[in-house]
């Protein structure tokens, strides 16, 4: 009988009664009174790392024994013992100590462990009664002034439960990053409440409660690849609109529901209590995502949020919010200077972010595709028909990234982008309505990852954008997959790969392409 198995059956026995422990009347008491049992292995989710610094890094858990049963769980707060070593048998504890698991974020776990030595390799578990969680493997940042030789970045995006299985994770995990970057919708808002990915997707249950997330959270973490790409790394992450609602922009829905606001809380709660998250929970209604993670001097990371604070959607369909695609010259409102996709304050901080940065590659780690991409041809400037979700809602705001971006003098741009379910490789020019020329140079390199599992449209129609935009250089949209970047000082190569069945779990996995950035050259080169 293998370990793990051991520790599951373990877990069962010291986890089963016949009976709930019941509230009523009864005094404050946590989940560490020898008394208290329910049944099940109670880290049915597993665990996570991330966030990490140079001699921290977030730890996770949630407390729960049945994914699509919370109302099971007691309205205790759990004491959960975990312990960081720098051994995988865990011969060796730097760490340990215990935490609580509140019913009021969902039983989840949060431990910022600090006191850790910069760019090593940790293994951390949780114990709650006799039961172990999975170990998961997690990694300090280098020391702030050091040049790693390199840094391996698995990037993933848009992993719709109804549409297939999650074998890119097992490939993810198998690929032993130093890092995960996951650029947004984690989850999406509907799909049946089930432990099996289906054949075909159902569009029923949308997600709209507290409770609604957290069982969304917990059904997508069920997943025993995805839990192993969390076993395998620390991750930093963003979220995208899925995580809410589709389209959403700021506090504005597709329904132009009044209380929306109501339902984008929830969902940011559930976020927070689902992720390891270096982040104070104070207000849920309003929680800060974008941060700034350096890996020595190699590379510095601008997680940005490109959805709470941008401007409505330009030009959007008759009586509903959200996107629509637009004639340039139907819609002047994609003109307008005051529109913004990051806010003025998040504007600000990522402009000192570039202009103080020490790295040698300033990564935006960010939603959707920067590139412009018209859906026709451009016969002349201020021609071109734009979907307004993307970058190209908010051209002006682009705009002022590009210009940020050329005078900040930070070191080799990449932007890493997701939501649009293809590979696309770009390379940015200052101003991007305009071909690349002396006069109008390149500023960044683009490489946007593919979904895990989400559809996208026709190879055929890809093949257009890329003839119609001189910007991108290459675009995939039949294959599902995610992006596996190597990062040394003297470029940065990024693999695009793709699963042969997104339907298959069991699926293989290939190159669909590679691409080099050289220091100082911006621009792609094809490997």
């Amino acid at each position: 009988m293998d370990h793990q198995r051991r520790i599951f059956l373990g877990a069962l026995a010291a986890f089963s009664t016949n009976a709930q422990p019941s509230l009523q009347g009864v005094g404050p008491r946590t989940g560490s009174d020898p008394g208290l049992r329910f049944a099940g292995y109670p880290f049915s989710l597993g665990v996570a790392s991330g966030s990490p610094l140079p001699n921290a890094v977030i730890i996770w858990t949630r407390i729960l024994h049945d994914p699509l049963n919370a109302a099971a769980m007691p309205a205790l707060a759990f004491s959960v013992r975990w312990e960081m070593a720098e051994d995988e048998h865990f011969r060796c504890i730097v760490a340990k100590g215990t935490a609580s698991a509140p019913p009021e974020l969902a039983h989840s776990v949060h431990v910022d462990v600090t006191g850790l030595q910069p760019e090593r390799w940790y293994w951390y578990r949780f114990m709650l009664g006799d039961a172990v969680s999975p170990t998961g493997r997690t990694r300090t940042a280098p020391a702030a002034g050091a040049m790693p030789s390199t840094l391996k970045l698995a990037v993933a995006s848009c992993q719709h439960w109804e549409f297939g299985t999650y074998a890119a994770h097992r490939h993810i995990a198998a690929a032993a990053p130093d890092l995960v970057a996951f650029l947004g919708d984690y989850i999406y808002e509907w799909g049946p409440y089930q432990l099996q990915h289906p054949k075909a997707a159902v569009r029923v249950s949308e997600s709209f409660t507290l409770a609604d997330y957290r069982a969304r959270y917990a059904q997508y973490k069920s997943d025993p690849d995805l839990q192993a790409a969390h076993h395998a790394a620390p991750w930093i992450v963003t979220w995208d609109d899925h995580e809410v609602a589709n389209d959403y922009g700021n506090d504005r829905d597709e329904r132009l529901n009044p209380r929306f606001i109501d339902r984008r809380a929830a969902a940011y709660q559930a976020f927070y209590e689902h992720m390891p998250l270096r982040i104070a929970p104070k207000d849920f209604a309003h929680l800060r995502m974008y941060q700034r993670y350096d890996w020595g001097k190699l590379a510095r990371f601008h997680v940005l949020d490109d959805r709470q604070y941008r401007a409505y959607h330009a030009c959007p369909p008759r009586g509903r919010g959200g996107s629509s695609s637009v004639l340039l010259r139907d819609c002047p409102a994609l003109l307008d200077r005051s529109r913004s996709m990051l806010g003025k304050e998040q504007e600000q901080w990522l402009a000192q972010g570039l202009s103080s940065s020490p790295a040698r590659w300033n990564i935006l780690a960010q939603q959707t595709l920067m590139a412009q991409n018209s859906q026709l041809p451009m016969i002349k400037e201020g021609g071109g028909r734009f979907w307004t979700d993307g970058w190209d809602g908010y051209p002006v705001a682009r705009q002022r990234l590009m210009d940020t971006l050329h005078t900040s003098r930070a070191s080799n741009p990449l932007v890493l982008s997701g939501d649009v379910h293809s590979f696309f490789a770009s390379e940015l020019a200052r101003n991007p309505s305009r071909p690349r020329s002396a006069g109008n140079p390149l500023v960044a390199t683009e490489f946007c990852g593919t979904s895990i599992t989400s559809p996208s449209r026709s190879q055929a129609r890809t093949d257009d954008f890329v003839r119609m935009n001189p910007a991108i250089q290459y675009g995939r949209s039949d294959k599902r997959g995610f992006m596996l970047l190597t990062i040394t000082p003297a470029d940065t190569t990024a693999h695009f790969l793709a699963l042969d069945d997104v339907h298959t779990s069991a699926s293989p996995i290939a190159r669909a392409a590679g691409f080099v950035v050289r220091n100082g050259q911006p621009g792609l080169h094809k490997t």
